[in-house]
């Protein structure tokens, strides 16, 4: 990163008071700026670090007014807390853009590579596999044959992704996460052993999807495992067989979701949550971390919590009489002495 204050203003729509030609670097947080670097200030509990930072720039809110002296140039924009954030995408896409296709990388001969896409050393690129333009595939990825990966979509180091599947555009996957593995489909029979269930579906991420690293998404039995716009998961979580997720829910990590469930839109669901098989979760539902969902949840905007998930009022309630359980039974125990006295 390297601009002037005056090309960062012009990013932001901001306006600069003070030295509009200074270059800037990096960025930093307020308290721990320092010459050339950029920081902002949104939250009144850091504005004293304002008069003393070493940042040679700070983007502000345009109603801020300083209490004292600035030794600073400011960029006054609308929001300074999404401006800051917008400028970060803006690096981040930065620092991760590359081109060209490495030395190593296997491309098969009957793949479709679009332009400006870049492949990493010892890609993997397989048969018909069709890529967008302004795609990155970084080293040590395995696409699969027949894979569709639309306009610029991201895979880290080490993902794979198993044949047939569809990655719809501006998609980021990370580092490690697998697409398309079989799903966890055995019948078992009569001689105590299990017969595999083959799974000749595939799995379907729609647009604008994140997916953290080491997350797995099984591949349908038949049908499609469906991801939908604008979801984002965290790392290391584990989406079955024929889940279909709906968009722009969230989810945190090391959370299951078994087979054939179906989770709503814009749902929030916390870590280590585990949801059974074949269940219906509705829209705008969101789920404390560590909860188990056995049934169906048919009410828009529930909010659960619970190892046997039940409302969360209702579980907070009953933590209190959880926590006082021992006491009760010394109680009991006491009273029931009394009885057998009398």
């Amino acid at each position: 990163m390297k601009f002037t204050v005056n090309q960062i203003a012009e990013m932001l729509n901001g306006v600069v008071e003070g030295d509009p030609n200074i270059i800037l670097n990096q960025l930093a947080k307020i308290e721990e700026g320092c010459p050339h670097s950029l920081s902002f200030l949104s939250n009144p509990k850091y504005n004293e670090h304002l008069y003393e930072t070493k940042s040679s720039a700070v983007i502000v809110n345009k109603n801020f007014t300083p209490e004292k002296k600035v030794n600073t140039t400011l960029i006054k924009v609308d929001d300074a807390y999404a401006s800051f954030a917008q400028l970060l995408r803006i690096v981040d896409d930065l620092q991760k853009k590359k081109s060209g296709i490495e030395k190593l990388s296997f491309i098969d001969e009957t793949a479709e590579v679009g332009e400006d896409t870049y492949i990493g050393a010892f890609a993997y690129i397989g048969k018909n596999v069709k890529i967008g333009p302004n795609a990155n595939i970084y080293p040590h990825c395995f696409i699969g044959d027949d894979v569709r990966i639309d306009d610029g979509c991201t895979l880290f180091s080490g993902v794979k992704i198993y044949h047939n599947c569809e990655i719809e555009k501006d998609t980021t996957i990370h580092a490690g996460a697998i697409i398309g593995g079989d799903g966890f489909g055995f019948a078992p029979n009569t001689g105590n052993t299990y017969d595999k269930i083959p799974h000749i579906g595939n799995v379907v991420i729609k647009e604008g999807v994140e997916i953290g690293a080491n997350t797995c998404i099984d591949r349908a039995t038949m049908g499609s495992t469906i991801i939908h716009k604008g979801v984002k998961l965290d790392n290391m979580i584990q989406v079955a067989h024929n889940v279909e997720i709906g968009k722009n829910t969230v989810i945190a990590s090391h959370t299951a979701i078994a087979g054939s469930t179906k989770v709503g839109e814009n749902c929030m669901i916390g870590g280590q949550v585990a949801i059974a098989g074949h269940l219906t979760v509705a829209n705008n539902v969101k789920v404390a971390g560590k909860t188990g969902i056995a049934k169906d949840i048919k009410e828009d905007g529930k909010v659960l919590q619970g190892p046997l998930a039940f409302d969360i009022k209702d579980f907070q309630r009953s933590y209190i009489h959880f926590r006082q359980l021992p006491q009760w039974a010394k109680r009991i125990e006491e009273l029931e002495k009394k009885i057998t006295l009398k």
